[in-house]
């Protein structure tokens, strides 16, 4: 069997490449479908993406929990319990897949049927395929038939859920939602799983064996750049700037931009395609209405985007609103380029006490490059686009095994780990597993501290770049156990 086909994704390793580190992690004493476990997780193997839909209170998280096998996703008998969108690995039949729980959907959300129709057409964007829960003992509602419409528009697979089908008497009722033109309904109980199989059966064959969407891969066209940061900092006036028309609106008041706005712009001989978002607020559970779904799209936004640009206003105080921006991207796995808008309004007092906060806030992110740039005057735009190509060049920087192996080699002669409790950790072999963002994968005697671990990262980055872009390193320590004979 091939090794990609038996362990998932493995990233950076060929066949040959897979077997001669299989063979080292065997003469070392690591067990190897452990090993094979480990490379599939850092590589982030393409697993297909399974959105669940539907409006409130129809059992959505029910039915999550019970393909996941277990009780994760919130449950209660009341509408709107789920708000945030939840994702799960799941597995059918051998197969992995991801399953994300999302919030109901209604028409009116304080009368603003803009922003339901934001997390609706993430959900779907964001997915391989999409189950559609209907309650089949209430029928199709006006906004079932809405939802309908967005699926139809969207052109993603659709499996229908005619859920809360406790036994043969409500199949009559599943069978009504033909109607819906969505092709057969399967009747289910969520809650006691009857239906169940025939329903993920239906879901395997509408789900690619490799997905169609995987965020952060290349999916063909210009490359996806997420303009993210705090409320009015200047977004929309950037997006504008670089456009060379006003594309988007922009006022004063802070918040105006209510959903993304992907616009393809010619910049620097290079078409792009930008992505404009609402500011994150402070906590994303607390707000509501508009600002509640317009954080959901800001998430969407960086999910689709490669590279994130964060506009921060170097006029103020650097906030923790921009610290946790910059922290989402990072998390996020995206490229990161850090632009300073309004600089064309700072005195030198200010620039002196930006170095500061930057020194003292932004530490984490010291590898991103940095821009100053004003939007409203177009200062510094010309630097936008070296930025960003230093950044995904970073990103999708990709290191040979044997040359990984020469340089930790080296590390650990000239700097090993600190002895702890009479013993000495050493890293004994490692792989990159992955890239966008790079993934790395070290086989150690035993554990390593965090600071070595934050060590081996700057050496990583001293030796080999990766600027622009965060660095995932991971450690499988070897079991504490006799070498193989």
């Amino acid at each position: 069997m091939d090794q990609q086909d038996e362990h998932g994704d493995i990233g950076a390793l060929g066949d040959a490449e897979y077997a001669e580190f299989m063979e080292l992690a065997a003469e070392e004493g690591f067990d190897l479908e452990d090993v094979a476990d480990d490379l599939a997780a850092a590589g982030h193997g393409p697993l297909p993406v399974l959105a669940v839909v539907g409006r409130p209170n129809v059992g959505k998280s029910t039915l999550v929990n019970r393909i996941i096998g277990r009780r994760e996703a919130v449950v209660e008998d009341r509408p709107g319990v789920t708000r945030d969108r939840v994702s799960y690995e799941a597995n059918w039949n051998g197969r992995r897949f991801k399953i994300v729980d999302t919030g109901g959907w209604e028409q009116d959300v304080l009368g603003i049927d803009a922003s339901v129709a934001a997390q609706a057409e993430f959900a779907i964007e964001a997915a391989d395929a999409v189950v559609f829960v209907v309650d089949a003992t209430v029928g199709a509602t006006d906004t079932d038939e809405a939802v309908v419409k967005l699926l139809r528009r969207a052109g993603k697979p659709v499996v229908l859920a005619a859920n809360k089908v406790d036994g043969p008497s409500g199949e009559a009722d599943a069978a009504v939602l033909w109607n819906l033109g969505l092709g057969e309904p399967f009747p289910v109980s969520s809650l006691h799983g009857r239906g169940t199989g025939d329903l993920l059966d239906a879901i395997m064959e509408a789900l690619p064996e490799a997905p169609a969407v995987t965020f952060g891969a290349a999916t063909g066209g210009p490359r996806r750049i997420a303009l993210i940061g705090r409320p009015n900092v200047g977004k929309s006036s950037l997006l504008n700037k670089v456009a060379g028309e006003d594309r988007v609106v922009v006022n004063e008041l802070a918040g105006t931009t209510r959903d993304p706005v992907d616009e393809l712009i010619e910049l620097g001989g290079i078409t792009w395609k930008f992505i404009d978002t609402a500011g994150i607020r402070r906590r994303v559970h607390l707000a509501e209405g508009a600002d509640y779904y317009a954080s959901l799209r800001t998430a969407a936004a960086l999910e689709k985007a490669e590279v994130a640009v964060i506009l921060i206003d170097a006029g103020e105080t650097l906030a923790e609103q921009d610290t946790r921006i910059i922290s989402m991207a990072v998390e996020a796995g995206r490229a990161v380029v850090i632009a300073y808008n309004k600089w064309d309004l700072m005195d030198e007092e200010r620039r002196y006490y930006l170095e500061r906060e930057i020194e003292r806030d932004l530490v984490q992110v010291q590898w991103a490059p940095r821009v100053n740039v004003s939007a409203r005057t177009g200062r510094h735009m010309e630097k936008l686009v070296p930025a960003i190509e230093t950044a995904l060049a970073g990103w999708e920087t990709r290191v040979p095994t044997g040359r990984l192996n020469a340089f930790l080699g080296e590390l650990v002669a000239a700097h090993p780990h600190p002895i702890r409790g009479g013993k000495q950790p050493r890293i004994l072999f490692g792989t990159q597993a992955g890239t966008r963002p790079p993934r790395f994968v070290l086989f150690a005697s035993g554990f390593l501290e965090a600071g070595y671990r934050r060590f081996i990262e700057r050496r990583l980055r001293e030796e080999f770049g990766f600027q622009g872009t965060p660095i995932q390193v991971s450690v499988r320590v070897r079991e504490k156990r006799g070498r193989k004979k």
